[in-house]
């Protein structure tokens, strides 16, 4: 198990005060530090603010790209290479989205689609979708949209990005990537009621000892613990695939009848941890960062619809989705408001992040050259 974020969420105000950010990136550091003696490694550190338009919003376009540009520069002086902006949802500021992924390197920022309190957001979902096909054109091999996500129902302080934004006080959020405990409780089970104990001890022993430290960090250092999303985010290894843990259960490969269920139970299980738990808390299902899920993807068992109806029993939604690069603005309205429906209709939290790729076409491969994504085949949408 690793430490994928520490993630330091802040509030900023214009103009951008530098030494806020200095302390609040020492403080991360520092709270890296702490879990690295404990013997964990940790992968990034992150600073999270509020919405940028409470901020940036009576600002001018350029005025607005040249101060979030301050904000990286300032975050990778002190040490920092990923930050989020937040969420916006006015039309105005979704068509500044591409041209500020265009222009920064390590800034992640989400449009909000709907939420139970105020249902779907139509025009938000519409502009998301012309801001998708857009920054899949400006940006290289269409890897742009690998910080740029739709949200619903998305609380404050997600410790991932990029669905990350800031609401309060300062605090710090944990986000995992611990796949290899999934593989390890259901490599040792026999069915699925032992894979259901298993995952729930080993989850509860681990995550309490993080949970441990993050207090100790709250106590020593003053800023608030706000919790740990403990969705068993993949990595690139194998033996850490999710689709290759489930498929140790010997129901058949990721993707066909049993997979569902399979979800479910994983999800019961985080649900039920006696941690303070934060985001989605839930299973992530990210076909470009778990070479199980590329593999099966590659076969043709996953598409946007069974991905889809996973996400009603588990975790993060529609999430690093390759598309063809020709695929229209509706039909990526279209998947958005489906998104949306349903994390309103559960009332959970749910995003998308689609990855429409420039001149090719569906069943060819992927090639971002990229050390957080692993290639495959593009998805036919229907």
């Amino acid at each position: 198990m690793k430490i994928r974020a520490i993630t330091t969420g802040i509030n900023l105000f214009y103009p951008i005060d530098g030494s806020k950010i200095r302390k609040a990136t020492e403080f991360t550091l520092r709270a890296k530090k702490s879990f690295k003696n404990c013997g964990y490694e940790v992968q990034e550190p992150r600073i999270t603010t509020q919405p940028w338009k409470e901020y940036l919003g009576k600002l001018k376009l350029k005025q607005i790209i040249n101060e979030i540009k301050k904000f990286e520069m300032i975050c990778k002086s002190y040490g920092i290479d990923f930050a989020s902006i937040g969420t916006v949802t006015d039309s105005k500021f979704i068509s500044m989205i591409p041209e500020i992924i265009k222009e920064t390197d390590g800034i992640s920022t989400t449009v909000t689609t709907g939420d139970v309190k105020n249902d779907i957001n139509y025009e938000a979902a519409r502009q998301s979708a012309k801001a998708i096909i857009e920054i899949s054109k400006e940006v290289e091999r269409g890897y742009g949209n690998f910080r740029f996500a739709t949200i619903a129902n998305c609380p404050s302080d997600i410790p991932f990005f990029p669905a990350s934004y800031h609401k309060g006080r300062t605090c710090f959020s944990i986000g995992l990537e611990c796949s290899d405990l999934v593989f390890d409780a259901f490599e040792k089970s026999r069915n699925l009621i032992e894979a259901e104990e298993n995952l729930k001890t080993i989850f509860d022993v681990e995550l309490k000892k993080i949970q441990h430290i993050a207090m100790d960090i709250e106590e020593e250092q003053g800023i608030n613990f706000h919790g740990i999303d403990v969705s068993p985010a993949p990595s690139l290894e194998e033996n850490e695939s999710i689709a290759f843990a489930f498929e140790k259960l010997n129901l058949g490969k990721f993707g066909t009848p049993g997979t569902l269920a399979v979800a479910g139970m994983v999800t019961k299980v985080l649900k039920s941890l006696d941690v303070k738990k934060c985001g989605y808390s839930g299973l992530m299902l990210p076909i470009l960062e778990d070479v199980g899920l590329a593999e099966r993807c590659n076969e043709g068992l996953l598409n946007v619809d069974n991905i889809l109806s996973y996400s009603s029993v588990s975790g993060s939604g529609l999430d690093c989705i390759p598309l063809p690069g020709d695929i229209s603005e509706n039909k990526i309205y279209a998947i958005l408001l489906d998104m949306t429906t349903l994390s309103i209709k559960l009332n959970k939290p749910l995003s998308a992040r689609l990855f429409p790729i420039p001149n090719k076409y569906a069943g060819e491969m992927t090639n971002f050259k990229s050390p957080f994504l692993v290639d495959c085949k593009i998805i036919k949408v229907k």
